[in-house]
């Protein structure tokens, strides 16, 4: 279901594979009790969330209180996150920023509006994925639910493996939580530290190489 990426005294990095759900399932063991249970604490505490589909970064909380500070990070907007994603189909636009509200659409899925009440931001920049397809860099400045999948569809190009929303089949859905930043401290009597993780994706036979430029995404979209 996972493997270790990071350990301290405050959280756990892992990359959680593809077609793991972060809740508990009747038909999948548990994820979170999982974790806990190879690192020896007694419980680990999400503080945000994968789409199933979703393989890479996973920062999960093991007490209360890191879980508070690490909560308030993702809600103040500080932690910055990093996908790479996979189409077939070429976007209206290889670059740029993707905003509109969103609403529910059919069976769970959901639909980018053209209002900017509430909005989604999605920005991203993307390359030739080989064989036709493109391969996109997304940074999401907010959590909605299916963001990067719906913004991805809304310029024309639906992710591999992403039957919700139009994507062709494939072994997996092709969405990878592929970079983690944030600074910050636990404890007032302890110096702000920068965290920052880079996970290339492992699951996968459509992956293409990364190009270098991409290993310190925080660098191309700011």
């Amino acid at each position: 279901m996972f493997s270790i990426v990071d350990q301290n005294q405050h959280f756990v990095v892992i990359n959680k594979h593809h077609g793991v759900s972060v809740q508990k399932e009747a038909d999948h063991a548990a994820l979170l009790p999982a974790v806990a249970a190879l690192i020896g604490v007694e419980k680990v505490y999400l503080v945000h969330r994968l789409d199933k589909m979703t393989s890479g970064l996973l920062l999960l909380a093991t007490s209360s209180h890191a879980a508070s500070v690490l909560s308030g990070l993702f809600a103040s907007r500080e932690i910055e996150k990093f996908y790479l994603a996979l189409s077939a189909k070429k976007p209206r636009k290889k670059q740029g920023l993707i905003v509109g509200d969103m609403t529910k659409g059919r069976r769970g899925s959901w639909k980018l509006l053209a209002s900017k009440d509430n909005p989604a931001r999605t920005r991203f920049t993307s390359i030739a994925g080989g064989e036709g397809r493109r391969l996109f860099l997304c940074r999401p400045y907010t959590g909605k639910t299916h963001q990067i999948r719906v913004a991805m569809k809304s310029i024309g190009s639906p992710l591999i493996g992403d039957d919700y929303y139009g994507g062709e089949p494939a072994d997996r859905g092709y969405l990878h939580a592929y970079g983690l930043q944030f600074t910050c401290r636990f404890s007032d009597d302890q110096p702000e530290t920068r965290y920052r993780y880079v996970l290339p994706p492992s699951q996968g036979e459509l992956w293409p190489a990364l190009p270098v430029e991409w290993e310190q995404p925080w660098h191309l979209i700011s």
